[in-house]
């Protein structure tokens, strides 16, 4: 029997980066309230970034996150060259691909087989699975420590790059590091049949429903990670430019985060988004996967964006096998290089923008720089702020098919709902550039 009276409070959820809370309200058998309330301070990097040298924009926001810092690397520099009316090599290009593959493989490692898969093993954390699965403990710390050193050989060290500039790279990686990296990829293709084996029995997901939209960058012709347009499920697609055409924030009294929507309301980024609009250019092995994973184009369950992550971990691992490969053949151009600082490369004032996919969805980094080379306006717009609306619509949706449930579990159900997003919080409390609503 459905319950009439419910009130849950879950402070701080586990297992997520950040601190965020779960509040339902059930009166009379009415839902009154449903939210994922952040409650971290606000962090004005935005404010920061006013009157700096345009050169201190990726170190400071590579800053935002540890876990996607490779990707708020490449999205600051994106755009800063899109500002300056910079262009880069090819080589520059592959390498930063490669580099957001190291750092997806290690989020999606991180997420699906220590954040996620305990829920659905019965466990609290992955500790109790040290014991209980301890090759496949092993096999996901192995993973994890070969894609952060694929982040450190590129970048030139594990987190918060410090080889990128604004037109390329100071150092380029020695081809011997990256054979030894290739060899370790290829050496992972057998791990990644475990991983994906292991995901397709355990994630037994609940049931969830409801129409959707979602947002991603497309390239048609390829599974896009660096750069394409914005694209919505539900037709629109706009240069990166005009991103805050699609793209619209706003502030919630019970958030520290900007919340984000389009006119048709909010919709989710992720892999589960990047899937469903660019899933006909995945390579065959990750069609494969998803078919084994239970995972169909037009999938509007969110729990699914845990086995659209696996089936990224198939595409990231064959895809940086091949960029390798292709920077080996070409042969590294070691005298591709640039400076660090303003005079090294020749630039223009301007306004600048960039869509870079990192591991939790579409990110945007948005630079006017001025005259002087200082940059006169910023605003970053965050995936986990993207996907709060719709974590919070979810909940709308979910809470009343499971009230026949004990309250426990309820409160079990929407926790794992919001990891399915796999937020990361801390990088979402950004409060500029947005018109408070009640």
């Amino acid at each position: 029997m459905a319950q009439q009276d419910l009130a849950i409070n879950i402070e701080n959820v586990t297992r997520i980066e950040g601190h965020g809370d779960i509040v339902v309200n059930v009166t009379n058998g009415n839902l009154e309230k449903c939210e994922l309330r952040v409650t971290e301070s606000p962090r004005f990097f935005e404010a920061m970034l006013r009157g700096r040298p345009f050169t201190d924009a990726v170190h400071m926001t590579c800053r935002i996150c540890g876990i996607c810092s490779a990707g708020h690397t490449c999205a600051s520099i994106r755009a800063m060259e899109n500002a300056l009316g910079l262009t880069v090599s090819e080589q520059t290009t592959l390498l930063r691909r490669l580099m957001l593959h190291g750092e997806y493989l290690q989020s999606h490692y991180l997420h699906v087989l220590f954040l996620a898969a305990p829920d659905f093993l019965g466990v609290g954390s992955v500790i109790p699975l040290a014991t209980t699965h301890p090759d496949v403990v092993k096999m996901a710390l192995r993973l994890k420590r070969m894609s952060n050193d694929i982040c450190h050989i590129v970048g030139g060290r594990h987190i918060m790059p410090i080889s990128l500039r604004a037109g390329g790279f100071t150092r380029i990686p020695q081809a011997a590091d990256l054979a030894q990296c290739r060899e370790r990829l290829v050496e992972s293709v057998k791990d990644i049949e475990v991983c994906a084996d292991l995901a397709s029995k355990i994630f037994n997901n609940p049931a969830l429903e409801r129409e959707m939209e979602f947002v991603a960058v497309t390239d048609p012709g390829t599974y896009p990670f660096l750069k394409g347009k914005v694209a919505s499920s539900y037709g629109t697609v706009v240069d990166e430019m005009n991103w805050t055409d699609l793209i619209h924030e706003r502030v919630e009294l019970h958030s520290t985060s900007k919340h984000v929507s389009t006119d048709s309301g909010p919709y989710m980024a992720g892999a589960l988004a990047r899937y469903n609009i660019n899933h006909e250019w995945l390579r065959p092995e990750s069609k494969a996967a998803a078919s084994a994973l239970g995972l169909k184009p037009g999938c509007n369950n969110s729990f699914y964006n845990n086995q659209a992550q696996v089936v990224e971990i198939v595409e990231c691992t064959l895809d940086a096998i091949d960029v390798i490969d292709e920077l080996l053949t070409r042969g590294l151009d070691y005298d591709d290089v640039v400076g660090a600082s303003m005079n090294s490369v020749d630039w223009k004032p301007g306004r600048g923008a960039a869509a870079v996919e990192v591991p939790r969805g579409i990110l945007f980094h948005d630079y006017t720089v001025g005259e002087d080379g200082l940059i006169a306006d910023a605003n970053l717009c965050i995936p986990t702020g993207q996907n709060y609306g719709s974590i919070e619509a979810d909940m709308r949706t979910l809470v009343p098919t499971i009230l026949d449930k004990p309250r426990e579990e309820i409160g079990l159900t929407l926790e794992m709902l919001v990891r399915a997003y796999d937020p990361c919080i801390s990088c979402s409390v950004h409060l500029l550039n947005v018109e408070f609503v009640d």
